[in-house]
């Protein structure tokens, strides 16, 4: 029993020794700072570069420089423009208001924006024959031929011939200009830091055929266009993207117009010809399609006043006048 006595004596005397250093060591170490009084306090929310409105925007209209601005702001929306370059010239679809974030969603897209000035874009049926065995491609050039029978039974009198020469083809089936980076797209990839490799045209061995081919028309050309689809057949000639030749207008009577223009005042200077959409609105009818038109204007003029003028009459005749009761003759 005394044994073990001693025993928990010594243990607890080495206990109380083990306490005391490790109470010295604490009493050897610095006092804890106070922490700082913003040490609580959030970090700043990042922000992010977005091009915004400097003033209310309308639709239709293309975008100038003056009305952006590149403002921090701390959302970063999907489709935003990084730089006021990449937003300039771009056309919105909806009235913008002032201090609106521009997003890509926003503005005008698709094949519109490949049409050059009075152009218009015009689809017509195409077939692997008329597409010259499917290798038009989107971006090509072509010439469309027009062939129609008179009356859809004479042969004798069908014909063939040059309906549009060198006509931008923008979509080929299910292949389209539209699928082609802009330069307003470039350059918003390129900011992006994007890299965008040249676009190669694919291959159609495994695509439907194409049933449709979209063609860039002067508006004025619309209705020969569709007039000749409907009339007759057409067929397109492909043709090398540097051949810019086309025919002369000056060597052809010009179609008239199936609507006839009004006559100019006697005060008011002559009216030039007419042209754009003036001239579509005059329309253009399938007999004169089909005809080429009529004859100049200098053999018309001459044909009508021969029709006008009276005949003359071989010498010697005798004309009988009958007055009454009375009859003469008169020779001349």
């Amino acid at each position: 029993m005394l044994r073990f006595s001693k025993i928990i004596a010594a243990v607890l005397v080495l206990l109380a020794l083990v306490l005391a250093a490790y109470a010295w060591k604490l009493s050897r170490q610095p006092a804890p700072r106070p922490a700082p009084a913003n040490a609580h306090r959030q970090a700043p929310a990042p922000t992010f570069p977005v091009v915004v409105t400097t003033k209310p925007l309308p639709a239709g209209e293309p975008i100038p420089a003056d009305a952006l601005r590149l403002a921090e702001l701390p959302i970063n929306p999907s489709g935003a423009f990084k730089t006021v370059a990449a937003a300039t010239g771009r056309i919105p679809v909806l009235d913008l208001s002032e201090g609106t974030p521009l997003l890509d969603g926003q503005m005008a897209s698709g094949l519109a924006l490949r049409l050059g000035p009075g152009e218009r874009a015009v689809a017509v049926k195409a077939d692997e024959v008329m597409g010259v065995g499917n290798n038009v491609r989107p971006g090509d050039y072509v010439d469309v031929f027009f062939t129609v029978k008179v009356d859809h039974k004479d042969v004798d009198r069908s014909q063939a011939r040059l309906l549009l020469a060198r006509k931008r083809v923008l979509a080929y089936g299910q292949a389209s200009l539209e699928a082609l980076p802009d330069e307003a797209g470039a350059e918003e990839a390129e900011a992006k830091g994007r890299s965008l490799s040249t676009p190669t045209r694919k291959s159609t061995e495994r695509t439907p055929p194409a049933r449709t081919v979209v063609l860039a028309v002067p508006v004025e050309d619309v209705n020969r266009l569709t007039l000749g689809e409907a009339s007759g057949r057409l067929v397109l000639a492909l043709r090398h993207p540097t051949d810019t030749r086309e025919p002369d207008p000056t060597l052809f009577a010009e179609l008239p117009p199936a609507l006839q223009p009004l006559p100019a005042q006697r005060s008011a200077p002559a009216r030039a010809p007419l042209t754009g959409v003036d001239r579509a609105q005059a329309g253009l009818a399938t007999v004169d399609l089909v005809a080429g038109g009529p004859a100049p204007a200098r053999q018309t003029r001459t044909a009508a006043r021969s029709s006008d003028a009276p005949r003359a009459r071989p010498a010697g005749t005798e004309v009988e006048i009958l007055r009454g009761d009375r009859r003469d003759t008169v020779r001349y």
